[in-house]
C-alpha cells in the first residue's frame, strides 16, 4: 500500500498539490483523474520521488519514504515500475534487449538466467517470438506491452503508469486495461495509473482519487462515479450532452430494476 498524507506541493509562488491525502492499496488499480493542470501528474511524481514535496508525508508499506536517506531511495526504486507515456522504448535495441535492460541494471542474474525470465514476461503481455523486433516493427498497442513487460521483469510490488493508453484506439486501449488489471492482482502490486482515458476509469478504476486546482475533490470507485453528486466531478466525467443523456438513461436503467 501506498500513503499519501496531507502533501503539499508548489513552483514559485503558485500552490499545485494542495494537502492531498489517499490511499493507495495492494493488488488493486488506483487512478489519479483530472484536468489538464488539475495536478494529478505533479502528485504522481511526488509520490515516485520526481519531485519533493514542501510538506507532508508518503508511505510505502507503512514506511516513510520522504524520511528515506538517499541509499534507502535507491533500494526502494528498484521495486517500482514505470510505464510512460510514450512506452520509452530504445529504438536501437530489439523487444528483447529493452526488456532486459533493467535487470542489466538491476540484477545479478546470469545472461542465461535473464534470457528465461525475459521470455517469461514476453509471455506473459502476448508478445511470444517477438525477442529479436524492433520498436520500429511494433505497433502502438505491442510497444505499450513491451513497456509493461519492461516494467515487470524486475517483480516489482509498486506499478506506476502515466497515460498508459495515449495514442491508442478503443479496442486496444481495453486490452491494455485488462492487462494492467490482471497483472496487478497476480503480481499483488500497489498500481498507480495517472490517465485522462474514461474508459480506464469504468474498467479498471478499483479506487478513483478526482483532483480538482490542485486538491482532492473526490474519492471513490468506479462503481461508484456514475452515481456521484460532485458537480465538478460530473463536469469532468460527463463533458458533452451525450455522455449526460446517456448517464440519465443509466440511472434511470438503475432505479427501474431496484424498484422491481
Amino acid at each position: 500500500m501506498i500513503e499519501i498524507k496531507n502533501i503539499k506541493k508548489g513552483f514559485d509562488d503558485k500552490i499545485v498539490i494542495n494537502d492531498v491525502s489517499a490511499k493507495m492499496e495492494t493488488g488493486k488499480c488506483n487512478l489519479i483523474i483530472g484536468a489538464s493542470g488539475s495536478g494529478k501528474t505533479v502528485l504522481q511524481k511526488c509520490i515516485v520521488g520526481l519531485f519533493e514535496p514542501d510538506s507532508g508525508e508518503i508511505l510505502y508499506d507503512g514506511v516513510s519514504f520522504t524520511e528515506m536517506n538517499e541509499e534507502e531511495r535507491k533500494l526502494l526504486r528498484q521495486q517500482i515500475g514505470m510505464l510512460f507515456q510514450g512506452s520509452a522504448l530504445f529504438d536501437s535495441m530489439t523487444v528483447e534487449k529493452n526488456v532486459q535492460f533493467p535487470l542489466d541494471m538491476f540484477s545479478k542474474m546470469t545472461l542465461a538466467e535473464k534470457k528465461k525470465r525475459v521470455d517469461e514476461v514476453l509471455e506473459r503481455v502476448n508478445l511470444t517470438g517477438a525477442n529479436k523486433k524492433f520498436p520500429a516493427e511494433l505497433s502502438g498497442g505491442m510497444k505499450k506491452r513491451v513497456g509493461i513487460a519492461r516494467a515487470i521483469v524486475l517483480n516489482p510490488k509498486y506499478l506506476f503508469c502515466d497515460e498508459p493508453n495515449s495514442g491508442l484506439d478503443p479496442k486496444t486501449s481495453l486490452v491494455i486495461d485488462k492487462l494492467i488489471k490482471e497483472i496487478t492482482a497476480e503480481y499483488n502490486m500497489t498500481t498507480i495509473v495517472n490517465t485522462h482515458d474514461m474508459n480506464s476509469v469504468m474498467e479498471i478504476g478499483d479506487y478513483i482519487l478526482f483532483m480538482h486546482e490542485g486538491k482532492k475533490q473526490w474519492e471513490g470507485n468506479n462503481k461508484e462515479i456514475i452515481f456521484a453528486k460532485d458537480e465538478k466531478l460530473n463536469q469532468f466525467i460527463f463533458a458533452s450532452e451525450f455522455l449526460q443523456d446517456a448517464k440519465e438513461m443509466r440511472m434511470m436503467e438503475m432505479n427501474g430494476k431496484k424498484n422491481q
